[in-house]
């Protein structure tokens, strides 16, 4: 079981969504320039502002998300196996507002992230793809 404490418990549970999120927000935005960059070259002018830029909104989107079970939309707790603490799925069958958090936190936490990433890296294969075939005609 758990052994260092609610409080121990809240902060490790706090750090592995926050910089879990973090990371795929980060992601998601590395993947979303590499298609500017590479699909529409005009727009995908980035400068050292815009980078600071985009980090600091990885990590305030990530930290909306963490903070929000400290501000009681949501829980933090023990896993079921008690060995780790995380976000508390089970409360999620009891009470309405945790499951809200929980569908909010799958759909832009999740599903969204994925389906950026995926779309991104789609958009790239086409153009490199439509970029060989130019090179071959010519």
């Amino acid at each position: 079981s758990w052994l260092y404490g609610k409080q121990i418990c809240l902060f490790y549970a706090f750090c592995g969504v926050l910089f879990g999120i973090c990371s795929l927000s980060t992601l998601t935005l590395l993947s979303t320039v590499c298609c500017l960059k590479i699909c529409f070259p005009a727009y995908g002018k980035l400068i050292r502002e815009h980078g600071q830029i985009l980090i600091a909104c990885a990590w305030t989107y990530a930290g909306i998300f963490a903070c929000s079970p400290l501000a009681h939309w949501g829980e933090y707790g023990a896993e079921p196996y008690g060995t780790a603490c995380c976000i508390d799925w089970r409360s999620t069958n009891e009470n309405a507002v945790a499951m809200s958090y929980t569908i909010v936190l799958f759909v832009f936490c999740f599903i969204l992230p994925c389906g950026v990433i995926v779309t991104s890296y789609s958009l790239i294969l086409v153009t490199v793809k439509e970029s060989r075939k130019a090179v071959e005609q010519h």
